[in-house]
């Protein structure tokens, strides 16, 4: 069953933790992480998974491009993804390309942050920073 979710030790009240028996559930079944990356050339690698219910998720693999958008004028644009500045999530997703919710990324337009979860959503979205948004 790879990536589980559930808590296997669980801590009785001024005890130390134990393990328990209890039988696996497929609902508490993971996944490992997605990692979009950057892609060399324009394009794209998308992967249908299925979720709980019978819905999908489309998790991105490979992007080129972002959808930008300008809080000042409120118009949204795609533009092609330069680089991976940093990402606070961790620090070395930025040397390795990986693009997750948070991320500084260089764009034709501009810095923007990327507002979107790309591995759970298939797609980029991004805001301007401010500073690149008065210079346009």
């Amino acid at each position: 069953m790879g990536i589980y979710q559930w808590r296997d030790k669980k801590k009785p009240s001024g005890g130390k933790r134990r393990y328990y028996y209890k039988v696996k559930r497929k609902y508490a079944a993971g996944r490992p992480p997605t990692y979009t990356t950057l892609s060399a050339a324009e394009e794209e690698e998308r992967k249908p998974v299925r979720a709980r219910g019978g819905s999908y998720k489309i998790k991105a693999k490979k992007v080129a491009f972002a959808v930008v958008s300008n809080p000042k004028t409120g118009e949204a644009r795609k533009a092609r993804i330069l680089r991976i500045v940093e990402t606070p999530a961790h620090r070395e997703y930025a040397r390795r390309g990986i693009i997750v919710k948070g991320a500084v990324i260089d764009t034709t337009l501009g810095r923007a942050v990327v507002t979107s979860r790309p591995g759970q959503e298939g797609v980029v979205n991004a805001v301007l920073l401010e500073e690149q948004g008065q210079k346009q």
